[in-house]
């Protein structure tokens, strides 16, 4: 079976985290990957696969993207805090701190 590919699912909460190893067949989707890891049995908030967010060792990707060997396709929650507005925040406070 060396035409199969090994790759890696993973999912994670703060508290909580799951990497799920499979062997594919060349052509596999990183969302066939997400479904053939069934995750959901681990979390009950898995995303729903329609508005699911996947990404390739950080990198964010379609959920057509073929795998590789050695990928490791990761799924993405909702932010609950927008980064950019937490810094700016932390920015108005300081100068005004200085003020």
């Amino acid at each position: 079976m060396s035409d199969m590919l090994n790759v890696e699912v993973a999912y994670a909460l703060p508290d909580k985290q799951k990497i799920e190893k499979l062997s594919v067949a060349p052509g596999t989707t990183a969302l066939q990957a997400v479904e053939l890891a069934n995750l959901g049995r681990f979390f009950e908030e898995l995303p729903s696969v329609d508005t699911m967010k996947l990404g390739i060792f950080g990198k964010a990707v379609p959920a057509t993207h073929e795998l590789a060997d050695g990928e490791r396709v990761e799924i993405y929650r909702e932010l609950l805090v927008d980064p950019k507005a937490v810094r700016r925040a932390r920015a108005e406070k300081a100068k005004a701190e200085r003020a």
